[in-house]
């Protein structure tokens, strides 16, 4: 075993990032006609998105599948090896399947060729060789080929798995744009995380309401407004007219201001320090947009108000970040 430097280890780390880099650039020359087609196979599709692939290529196969679930192309991978003993019974004559070997010549892959094709369903590779079985056998043809892979040896799939996995996400990208894939249906696909939580929670969801409304009315002295402010704890009040609409706030930086100018806390009354037209939400809009709203205005609170205006609710940055949308 030879001794690595430090130096042995940055020059073989930026050999191999180069020859990789260079693998993604080929790419850009091959979504072409082939591509197209690919795309409009799989948009033609009553079924599912079939992914399978050996070795390496079934791990990249795995999540090619798993992205264009998320991305709304309904898809799963299959195991070469275990669709020969049974599993071949998940696919359908209303399916694509996408095959994904770099010689294009995997016999775990080309022994079920003959029944994929007997059943009807539309198949797509992803090869590094054009002139293999599976490519000539597939209605379009993926050119993941590489000049080199970032291996030494040339033995270890790297750059060829690495140009397979980029050439999927083209795929899965394409198809998203062209479906018209939205943030909140890809938020359906992920309602466990924080991308689901930021967007799908809605302001409603976590807005403080009724009694926990911080709120005082015109004609309420600072001295009164600052104990509504300590006794609900979001660092502001609402302050509505006597009819009960919305007409300022005032907040945590408003006190220090006001504290500035020497105003006597007993005698002055709120509307002369409050905040006029300021920002507000609607309980409907989600709570992302809140945030977007606060870090913009630099502010720690929002007032949420319905359609015409009436006050229904308050929102602060720690509602936020309890819900896990920060």
């Amino acid at each position: 075993m030879t001794e690595q430097t430090a130096l042995d280890f940055h020059t073989s780390a930026l050999r191999a990032i180069r020859i990789e880099r260079d693998a993604i650039d080929s790419l850009t020359t091959r979504i072409n006609d082939e591509f197209r087609r690919a795309c409009e196979v799989i948009m033609a599709c009553q079924g599912r998105v079939v992914v399978t692939g050996m070795g390496k290529s079934g791990h990249i196969g795995n999540k090619i599948a798993a992205t264009l679930a998320s991305t709304g192309t309904p898809s799963f991978f299959v195991h070469p090896g275990e669709a020969s003993h049974g599993d071949l019974g998940m696919i359908t004559s209303q399916d694509v399947v996408i095959a994904i070997s770099n010689s294009g010549n995997t016999s775990e892959v080309v022994t079920i060729l003959p029944l994929i094709k007997r059943m009807g369903a539309p198949l797509i590779s992803m090869t590094g060789n054009p002139e293999s079985v599976l490519a000539r056998e597939a209605v379009a043809n993926l050119d993941v080929s590489v000049s080199e892979e970032a291996c030494p040896l040339g033995l270890a799939p790297t750059s060829s798995t690495t140009a397979t996995l980029v050439m999927g996400d083209a795929l899965a990208v394409a198809l998203l744009e062209a479906r018209g894939f939205s943030a909140e249906d890809f938020a359906f696909s992920h309602p466990g995380g924080s991308l689901g939580r930021r967007l799908l929670l809605k302001v409603s969801d976590i807005m403080h309401t009724g009694d926990r409304i911080p709120k005082v009315t015109e004609g309420t002295t600072l001295s009164g407004a600052l104990l509504e402010i300590s006794r609900k704890g979001l660092g502001m009040t609402t302050v509505v007219s006597p009819d009960g609409a919305l007409t300022g706030v005032f907040t945590d930086g408003d006190l220090r201001r006001t504290l500035d100018r020497n105003l006597d806390v007993h005698s002055t009354t709120i509307e002369a320090v409050m905040t006029r037209n300021g920002k507000t939400i609607q309980a409907d809009h989600l709570a992302a947009e809140a945030l977007n709203i606060m870090e913009e205005m630099k502010i720690n609170a929002l007032p949420v108000t319905n359609e015409t205006g009436e006050l229904v609710g308050a929102i602060n940055m720690h509602d936020l970040l309890r819900a896990g949308v920060i």
